[in-house]
């Protein structure tokens, strides 16, 4: 059977310490996580031209065919988080990771498959809180990170 592939970037996203937040208020932190992405997420996602592939839980999974574009996306995310969580308590706060690759990806339905969404993953979903970490997989090569950036309060683009 032969596969249909594309270049994308793939933007993988999550909530960091989200099962700790869930056991402490189930109901306050899925309002909370609801609110993010009707309030940010999906539309930083749409104005960038993003593709939401699939959410589980406090995780996305978003293609983009501009790699530049998932990184705008994503550092607006971060950079508008801080003033969303100032009036939450400390342990209350949702915090973003976020990890964004350029890679091959198998295409499946709606579905995308393969080292390309993994290697976002696995990017996103380090310890690196308030982050954004990007990566690259050429054809043929092992995957390298390019950049990795923190945010603790607003930044100029």
């Amino acid at each position: 059977m032969r596969q249909t592939r594309r270049l994308a970037a793939i933007l993988a996203a999550d909530v960091a310490g989200y099962s700790r937040l869930m056991g402490a208020d189930e109901e306050g932190t899925l309002e909370r996580l609801m609110a993010l992405r009707r309030e940010l997420l999906d539309p930083e996602i749409a104005e960038h031209h993003g593709r939401i592939v699939k959410t589980t839980g406090d995780g996305m999974l978003v293609e983009f065919a501009s790699v530049v574009d998932a990184v705008r996306c994503a550092v607006e995310m971060q950079q508008a988080m801080p003033e969303r969580n100032t009036s939450v308590a400390a342990d209350s706060r949702i915090e973003l990771r976020i990890g964004i690759n350029l890679g091959d990806v198998i295409v499946e339905g709606e579905d995308l498959y393969g080292d390309g969404v993994n290697i976002a993953a696995r990017r996103g979903l380090g310890r690196c809180r308030r982050s954004v970490r990007v990566s690259e997989k050429r054809q043929g090569t092992k995957s390298r990170e390019v950049g990795h950036r923190r945010w603790r309060g607003s930044m100029g683009i």
